[in-house]
């Protein structure tokens, strides 16, 4: 049994979910390192994972609207809620790489380099699930646009975090 494809649009607000929500994750963790302990890493990634999934649900809602000219669905609603579940799982591994810090399995700064390490992966890999979606195979222009991607993705990071903190 065959999907049907996801329309151009559903997918790229999904896309957009999972790169956000990658992004603030990824911002949160950093200052984290030295810093805190455990309790306090695994509640900031999971708060800034459930807090932009309900900030980008609810921004994407209200430009939804405006773009319609009309209050949405109760079925529109659920399917921004949807397309940011992205968001969400952002922050899972991390928490989960965290948690394991908890169980003295590694030590809290490991694990929050390696959850770090997913984040950035999972940022830069992004470029083909897009490649895929598109119905192309993926090349050497996906790798070089991964890496690109990856640093780019950094690079909002680091002046998040200059802006910021």
């Amino acid at each position: 049994m065959s999907r049907t494809p996801l329309p151009v649009e559903d997918y790229a607000s999904r896309i957009s979910a999972y790169v956000y929500g990658n992004v603030l994750v990824l911002t949160a963790l950093l200052p984290l390192n030295g810093s805190v302990g455990l309790t306090h890493a695994g509640l900031v990634v999971i708060g800034t994972s459930l807090s932009t999934f309900v900030a980008h649900a609810f921004a994407e809602s209200v430009g939804r609207s405006a773009r319609s000219g009309r209050q949405l669905t109760t079925a529109e609603r659920i399917a921004e809620l949807r397309d940011s579940v992205p968001v969400l799982t952002s922050g899972f591994v991390p928490a989960l790489v965290v948690g394991m810090g908890g169980f003295g399995w590694i030590e809290l700064d490991s694990a929050l380099i390696l959850a770090e390490i997913w984040v950035v992966t999972r940022i830069a890999s992004i470029t083909y699930v897009i490649t895929r979606l598109r119905g192309e195979r993926p090349n050497g222009q996906t790798l070089i646009g991964s890496l690109v991607l990856g640093a780019v993705a950094v690079a909002v990071v680091a002046i998040k975090l200059i802006l910021t903190h």
